[in-house]
């Protein structure tokens, strides 16, 4: 893992990342419609939940457009970053023709985006030619049909890497551990993860046990 390496938690529930913020390792939170949907968060209520996370240690927060043509995604981008200081909120536009226009913009701007769905090698190449913040790729989803999504995710990290952009693929859809670390091998320079993956990722078992151990050891001491 690199310094500059980006670790997200992925979620729109308070409760759940309460249980894992403040803390250090963790670079801020992703957000999409679903997971507002899910946490029964409403477009008026968004704003007001990605200040608690800036609260609650974030460097960064994430949101996504709700319009599909250009100038939609521009108007949902404005209210969006309406309140927030400059670099504290990355805007998320999906990776369609009109997506690319509308990131193409605000990037020029100064505001950092990311292209999601991103699903093809050249949508990753084209995110990082357009200076986007980040462009995000879904393991599980590929996986899900029938793509080798570790395969893929290599190709879109090479031909980013090859462009000399800044841009950091961020890897959505992590189910386990075990796709974390892979993840990390290839070199992509940002992960997002459910809050219930975070145990796993932070709580092992035999340093639980030795820390135990040398606790009673040290009470023992004279």
């Amino acid at each position: 893992m690199t310094a500059d390496f980006h670790l997200y938690l992925d979620s729109a529930d308070l409760g759940e990342l309460r249980a894992c913020l403040p803390h250090p390792v963790v670079h801020g939170v992703t957000t999409n419609p679903t997971l507002l949907r899910r946490a029964g968060v409403s477009r008026a209520e968004l704003p007001t939940l990605l200040r608690e996370c800036l609260a609650l240690g974030a460097r960064q927060v994430q949101a996504q457009v709700q319009a599909a043509d250009t100038e939609g995604m521009l108007d949902d981008a404005r209210r969006l970053l309406a309140g927030f200081d400059p670099g504290q909120l990355v805007v998320k536009i999906p990776a369609t023709r009109d997506g690319l226009r509308a990131g193409a913009q605000l990037s020029a701007g100064g505001h950092p985006v990311t292209y999601t769905a991103v699903y093809a090698p050249e949508q990753a190449h084209f995110a990082a030619m357009l200076g986007a913040a980040y462009a995000a790729p879904y393991l599980g989803r590929l996986e899900d049909s029938g793509i080798d999504g570790l395969g893929l995710i290599a190709r879109m990290q090479a031909l980013v890497a090859q462009t000399g952009a800044p841009t950091r693929l961020l890897v959505a859809s992590v189910r386990s551990r075990e796709a974390y670390l892979a993840l990390l091998v290839l070199g992509v320079g940002a992960i997002t993860i459910p809050p219930r993956l975070f145990p796993a990722l932070l709580d092992h078992a035999a340093t639980v046990e030795a820390e135990r151990a040398f606790l009673a050891d040290a009470q023992a001491m004279a």
